[in-house]
């Protein structure tokens, strides 16, 4: 189910090559970025191309709810007044942030070193989700978090009255973890240090020196480590969103599944610590170009453009799987049509995602007929090549949003219609993906069958 209504099918059916233009949104790690430090600024912080899904649009209201007034002023464009550091107020009622665990996690470290209280709560998926590996470092700064059992939501967070600077070694490869530690840092005295073992996605890191923290990055023996001076006075800026990798995902993808499609997705982000579905896919052999290359507000961005063609399976390396997490789910249904198996290992990380993305993937690639083997932290897909994705299937979505669209992306090249159970949750990254894709040739049917 959606979360709060009716459950709502949707049908995808063998579709004709898929032609044109996919314009898909802005992308939503930096759209969460830019309305928390846009209200953690003195001054007026004007973003273009912002990604207007559920839970981008919950960021946005928390941070009125701290005290920020953030507006609308057209499709994609947002203006945000900001309290400054350490200026939140203690918003009135809880917060909502629906499905969002990046928007939860990050607004969590955002207030966690000003002295006031605030609690948190989500949609039945988000609800479900650890918020341990976050509020444990948050306690270091001082910070105090009380919880269901298990650490998760609804909870309630009482920010540190005298927050002191934090060295963390951070024991998962989590660029959620990373940017809550860092966003708090920033209204903690002197120097807080974070050290990731593995490079996880760095737009928190781009975007905190874009709006003036004295923010440094280096390798050391130990790992990737980020220093951050506490309580700067954050400047106002005019930020373009570039297009999100995770979202172009699915037209990428899509295209290499319906044999005889050619489809170009324009303006995509494509830093490096977000782009290894496209590295992995060139290995496995798509005809990818990237073209016009270009930077979007300080992000490196192409235009891709996609044309169908035979892929093969590979190992994908288990140090690409930070730069390309959340797009496991829709590589494991184009590894289904590859030849060959394609082996992800070192993705245990989607076990605690918006569901057990490696459980729902393997419980619905088996009921569409495609082999696997399945394992605590690795997927294994057998592929048959082109066509042979036998269908027929209704897949739960567990409230996935990914899962959701990996599989309506399936069912245009399996022989028999795939369903899925539920497109609501599609809502909250992707708004206009069924228009979307309709518009490229797509065959969709509401209801099952």
């Amino acid at each position: 189910m959606s979360g709060t209504g009716t459950p709502r099918p949707l049908t995808a059916r063998k579709s004709p090559p898929l032609k044109g233009a996919a314009a898909v949104p802005g992308d939503k790690s930096i759209s969460h970025r830019a309305l928390i430090l846009g209200a953690l600024t003195i001054g007026r912080t004007e973003v273009r191309g912002l990604l207007e899904g559920e839970d981008v649009l919950g960021t946005g209201r928390a941070m009125q709810a701290f005290g920020a007034q953030v507006e609308r002023h057209g499709p994609g464009e947002w203006s945000i007044e900001g309290v400054g550091v350490g200026g939140f107020a203690e918003p009135a009622d809880v917060i909502d942030c629906g499905n969002a665990g990046t928007g939860v996690r990050l607004i969590m470290g955002a207030m966690a070193t000003t002295p006031i209280t605030a609690t948190f709560t989500g949609d039945a998926s988000l609800r479900k989700r650890p918020m341990g590996r976050v509020t444990d470092p948050l306690a270091l700064f001082g910070a105090q978090a009380f919880g269901r059992s298990g650490g998760r939501l609804p909870m309630t967070i009482v920010g540190a009255e005298n927050p002191v600077p934090v060295r963390y070694v951070s024991p998962v490869p989590s660029a959620q973890v990373k940017s809550a530690v860092l966003l708090a840092g920033l209204n903690a005295p002197g120097q807080t240090v974070l050290i990731e073992a593995e490079a996880t996605r760095d737009h928190s890191e781009r975007m905190l020196a874009g709006f003036g923290a004295e923010i440094v990055t280096e390798v050391t023996d130990e790992g990737r480590m980020i220093t951050l001076t506490g309580q700067p006075e954050l400047k106002p800026q005019k930020i373009d969103v570039p297009r999100d990798p995770s979202s172009a995902a699915f037209p990428v993808c899509a295209a290499l599944l319906v044999e005889g499609s050619q489809v170009l997705v324009p303006n995509i982000g494509l830093n490096p610590t977000r782009a290894g579905l496209f590295t992995t896919l060139v290995d496995m052999g798509a005809d990818i170009t990237f073209e016009n290359a270009r930077s979007e507000g300080g992000e490196p961005a192409a235009d891709l453009r996609v044309r169908f063609g035979p892929l093969k399976g590979i190992d994908v390396p288990p140090e690409r799987a930070a730069s390309m997490i959340d797009e496991y789910p829709i590589l494991a249904a184009l590894a289904a049509t590859a030849e060959g198996n394609t082996v992800m290992r070192g993705i245990k990380e989607l076990r605690v995602k918006e569901s057990d993305r490696i459980d729902a993937m393997a419980r619905g690639l088996e009921a569409c007929g495609v082999s696997l083997e399945e394992g605590e932290d690795y997927l294994i897909i057998h592929g048959r090549g082109p066509g042979s994705v036998a269908g027929g299937a209704t897949v739960a979505t567990h409230l996935d949003h990914r899962i959701a669209m990996s599989f309506l992306c399936l069912g245009m090249a399996s022989l028999k219609p795939i369903t899925i159970d539920d497109l609501g949750a599609i809502a909250t990254s992707f708004p206009d993906f069924v228009p979307l894709m309709e518009g490229l040739g797509a065959v969709f049917h509401a209801g099952n069958g």
